[in-house]
């Protein structure tokens, strides 16, 4: 890997530089480089030019504020680590952002830091948020077990691919004692492109995007956990919305409803027909009041699937009730075969 240029290792730290020397940043910016005031003042137009910083003031005597491009990265050791004391000390004061996109950093940051801390059984965890004029992004990166191979050894899941499966349903944990389970469920939809790599896979989801999705991919380091989040600056969605969609409220606040997305239900090229493939799917259904099952990417069931799914299970859990959506008229018609009454 080559070895970033001095600009390049300014434009890393630039954010945090600008807001501890507002007014004295061509000196430090000259005695961290060991360069001339003059040379410094050269990256320092062009940092300005590139929209990592803004001046205001006299010519002659500067004062220099954060950019609409800005930049905090920080490596954390695990142990001891407090996830609110990071984003309040480290990463908040150096953005811009409305009070509810920075809300929901808010609770990305806390919520997934604080899963690395709980759950990744590793010992060092980087974080690095970056703003431009249309986004937000975030990134939290651990070098732990993986959290699908941690959920896949705590459930005795035969295949990591379950492991995801299990967390797109939410109400997933490894630790009930200290977690609701409802983490990383609700962060995915707070924003606009949620990925979590690990283990060699990536669960994505993104907004306005039927299904979650499912793929291989590394993160930065080379074992671990690795996620990613980004939200439009001009993001109208708030924590509040995020809730309200999996709730009753005003009724009832409780996490009472989730979408299942079929297709990640099939591992590989493997169809939806047998009766096993049914019972994985229904897994923790019963936490739930209303599961509503998004079969968008998946072109037909089987009967024996359709039977075990639809009619065993919906009979004998009477308090919890089956949505589906999306159906092609193939799986609409064998949904229809096993509900209908039978006369």
């Amino acid at each position: 890997m080559a070895k970033p240029s001095k600009f390049e290792e300014l434009a890393r730290t630039v954010t945090r530089d600008v807001v501890e020397h507002p007014r004295d940043l061509t000196r430090q910016y000259a005695k961290r480089l060991g360069i001339s005031r003059v040379a410094a003042n050269r990256y320092i137009r062009k940092l300005e030019t590139e929209g990592w910083i803004a001046r205001s003031g006299p010519s002659t005597h500067p004062v220099f504020s954060p950019g609409y491009k800005r930049r905090v990265s920080r490596l954390y050791t695990l142990q001891g680590l407090e996830e609110h004391v990071a984003w309040e000390r480290d990463f908040k004061p150096y953005f811009s952002l409305s009070p509810n996109v920075q809300n929901i950093a808010s609770h990305g940051f806390t919520e997934m830091l604080n899963n690395a801390i709980d759950h990744s059984a590793g010992n060092s965890v980087f974080v690095w948020g970056s703003q431009d004029e249309n986004a937000f992004i975030l990134v939290i990166s651990d070098d732990g077990v993986g959290i699908f191979s941690k959920i896949a050894q705590a459930l005795n899941l035969p295949d990591m691919r379950q492991a995801l499966f299990e967390l797109s349903k939410g109400k997933l944990t490894t630790d009930p004692s200290k977690h609701t389970g409802e983490g990383v469920f609700f962060t995915s939809r707070m924003f606009d492109s949620f990925e979590i790599s690990a283990n060699g896979l990536k669960f994505n989801h993104l907004e306005n995007t039927p299904n979650d999705l499912l793929h291989e991919a590394k993160g930065i380091f080379p074992e671990g956990t690795y996620v990613f989040m980004r939200i439009s600056l001009k993001s109208p969605r708030t924590a509040s919305d995020v809730y309200a969609q999996f709730t009753n409220a005003p009724e009832d606040f409780d996490f009472s409803k989730t979408i299942v997305p079929m297709k990640l239900a099939t591992f590989g090229d493997e169809q939806l027909v047998s009766r096993s493939q049914a019972k994985r799917l229904i897994a923790r259904f019963d936490r739930f009041r209303t599961v509503i099952l998004d079969f968008d990417g998946v072109q037909e069931i089987g009967q024996a699937f359709a039977d075990e799914l639809f009619r065993v299970y919906g009979s004998s859990h009477p308090a919890v009730e089956l949505l589906p959506k999306n159906m092609t008229v193939q799986v609409e018609r064998m949904w229809l075969r096993v509900v209908s009454p039978k006369i």
